[in-house]
């Protein structure tokens, strides 16, 4: 089973990619933390039947794999969703990203996975999230549907957002520093106390690491579990801002262990135990340490 803390830096290939098939293999391929093999906006019309034939060719062999890296496909619409479902295969994917996800579109998709098991991912990126009413809709709707303990961690989409504001990212400039910066901000606060978690958007600079490293350490700080990598450059910085770090670690034992008193300090930081203990929960949970069990002694 697919746990969020597997995300982390998630590469996102286009299903129709030549090198796709040997990429995911481990003796020869790319060690990414996940990946997402998408038939959507990576896609022209006409490039669509060239990758869905990769993806029937892809799907047997994965049971052959020497990793457990979570592999998930993003269907350009809901019927190619159901053509992956007849495909020979199909259950050694770990789950399904659904693209332009809110309340109008989600239906057909939740629909059609009905008594199924897959981890989701929707993904935020149409106009109604901009808008309060259009986000508490959806995380009422997701409360409400029987597939909403499926969903994994809500994606959001950076560059479809950015279009629909008529904006594009220049080079040197984080999505902090753009209008997103408060959406991220106002979707963090609407999902996150309610059991959902985020990922952050697609930083499109391939050859700017410091740009790419103090974003994903903003998105980490903002409460976001993982970023998109669109190359396998990405990966290492992604993966190394979203890791837990042993003083993490420490600070989250320690605040979970120790019971006889309600405030402590650490590195010249107050914690205050009942104040911090659900974020000492997640921490351990990220660095895959149970806290319940006797690992934090």
């Amino acid at each position: 089973m697919v746990d969020y803390s597997d995300l982390k830096a998630s590469l996102y290939v286009p299903a129709n990619h030549p090198k796709l098939i040997s990429g995911l293999f481990e003796s020869s391929g790319i060690n990414a933390p996940s990946f997402i093999l998408c038939t959507e906006d990576s896609l022209a019309e006409v490039e669509l039947p060239g990758a869905l034939r990769q993806v029937y060719d892809l799907l047997p062999k994965l049971s052959n794999r020497n990793t457990t890296t979570p592999i998930f496909l993003r269907p350009r619409n809901v019927d190619v969703l159901r053509e992956f479902l007849t495909m020979k295969g199909i259950e050694n994917v770990s789950g399904f990203v659904i693209p332009k996800a809110d309340v109008d579109t989600l239906p057909a998709y939740l629909e059609t996975l009905v008594g199924l098991s897959y981890p989701l991912m929707p993904v935020l990126e149409t106009r109604s999230i901009f808008d309060e009413q259009g986000r508490v809709e959806l995380r009422e709707y997701l409360n409400r549907s029987p597939l909403g303990p499926s969903i994994l961690a809500l994606r959001i989409g950076g560059n479809d957002l950015l279009r629909l504001l008529g904006l594009k990212r220049m080079a040197g400039i984080s999505i902090y520093e753009t209008p997103l910066s408060i959406l991220i901000a106002q979707l963090v606060m609407c999902f996150r106390p309610h059991g959902y978690r985020l990922t952050g958007v697609v930083c499109d600079s391939l050859n700017d690491p410091e740009l790419l490293r103090a974003e994903a350490r903003r998105d980490a700080c903002m409460g976001l579990i993982g970023k998109t990598a669109i190359h396998p450059r990405q990966l290492p910085i992604i993966t190394k801002e979203f890791s837990v770090s042993q003083d993490e670690i420490r600070i989250a034992r320690e605040i979970l262990r120790d019971s006889t008193r309600s405030v402590l300090a650490h590195n010249e930081m107050m914690l205050e135990r009942i104040v911090h203990r659900d974020w000492a929960h997640q921490t351990l949970q990220r660095a895959g340490i149970n806290s319940d069990s006797n690992e934090l002694n």
